[in-house]
């Protein structure tokens, strides 16, 4: 069996640039499917540089140099949607397949403000030249590997990944302001997660954090909770619906982080011990903090408080511990909870209770 010769290196975008004027990079081998990449996935990987952030890994095979050019070739093997993207954003004209419809892009202000709407052309230099000077590392196949062998890796790299579950799915297809809003919260709120153990490090890898966080800006936006199989069809729909705008943006991020802190500074001790530290009963808790804090329709309804922080009595605060703890030490049948509709019920038990009890 033959060993497989590659080298690593780090190549910076400027190399790219150079080589694709030079005609000296095959970009699109036969092997790879021609897909296009949506604007937001584009506006996200150049955000992604300039921040210096990491990419995966480019690969790419050494061609044998042309005896009456004398010129070396590169081919791509695997990345030509990121180089594609990058070249069209910096250097247009050096593609000769450039198509305005397909590859024309600027970056989106929800994910970076400073240069969302500008052309390369249009930025300040000195992010012209930290986008220029990004390093991608770089995997270098010999020019001794034959073109089965290379079809073979690009395959083996496509297909030895373990299946995406739903939101790592969506992860990778929406880079609107609806995902950019779940993904920054469950980021910033990485330390409630792990502190009240709602998630472990596995769960937290997979993206579970950020669906529970979708679920809740949609609890906020629409004013109601949800149960039932079809969740994550619903979840799918804001994504596609609220990918350019979405209402009330900031009065969720703030609403939500407010609903937090009081939940971490009233429960984080109870959480981690409580049944109520599942996702789908947290999902419960923080509704009904919200909707004590702000009233359930506060965004659907854009009654938005702004600045004001609605302060929840103390003694409210002890009664929701109880009845949290009735929830774990009874069964659901006896304290009137219906499993089918888990989540509205749980939430109106815990509601009417403090209501009784105040």
């Amino acid at each position: 069996m033959r060993t497989i010769e590659y080298k690593k290196t780090f190549f910076k975008v400027a190399d790219f640039v150079s080589w694709q004027k030079d005609k000296a990079l095959i970009l699109s081998p036969k092997f790879q499917r021609r897909s296009v990449w949506k604007p937001g996935t584009k506006s996200y990987l150049i955000d992604t540089i300039v921040r210096g952030l990491p990419i995966p890994i480019i690969f790419l095979r050494d061609l044998p140099i042309d005896l009456e050019t004398l010129r070396p070739q590169r081919e791509v093997v695997d990345g030509q949607q990121r180089l594609r993207t990058v070249l069209s954003f910096v250097a247009p004209q050096s593609l000769e397949d450039y198509n305005p419809q397909e590859d024309q892009f600027t970056v989106q202000k929800n994910h970076n403000k400073e240069i969302a709407g500008k052309t390369f052309q249009q930025l300040d230099d000195d992010i012209k030249r930290d986008i220029l000077e990004y390093e991608f590392s770089v995997h270098i196949f010999s020019p001794r590997m034959d073109n089965r062998e290379v079809i073979d890796i690009f395959r083996r790299m496509n297909s030895t990944s373990y299946p995406l579950n739903k939101q790592e799915l969506r992860n990778a297809e929406y880079f609107g302001k609806f995902k950019t809003l779940a993904y920054e919260l469950a980021l910033e709120c990485l330390c409630y997660w792990k502190s009240w153990e709602i998630f472990n490090d596995e769960e937290i890898a997979r993206m579970d954090e950020v669906k529970l966080t979708s679920e809740l800006i949609i609890m906020m936006i629409e004013g109601k909770l949800f149960d039932g199989s079809y969740l994550d069809s619903k979840i799918d729909k804001f994504y596609n619906d609220y990918n350019d705008e979405l209402d009330g943006y900031d009065e969720i991020y703030n609403y939500f982080h407010k609903t937090m802190k009081v939940i971490d500074a009233n429960f984080k001790n109870l959480l981690p011990s409580s049944k109520f530290s599942q996702s789908t009963k947290i999902y419960v808790l923080f509704s009904v903090i919200y909707d004590l804090m702000f009233g359930l329709d506060s965004i659907s309804s854009k009654k938005y408080t702004k600045n004001k922080v609605t302060q929840i009595p103390s003694k409210v605060i002890e009664n929701l511990r109880i009845a949290i703890d009735n929830l774990d030490s009874k069964k659901p049948e006896d304290i009137g909870i219906d499993q089918n509709k888990y989540k509205q019920s749980t939430f109106e038990y815990l509601i009417e209770y403090v209501k009784r009890t105040t």
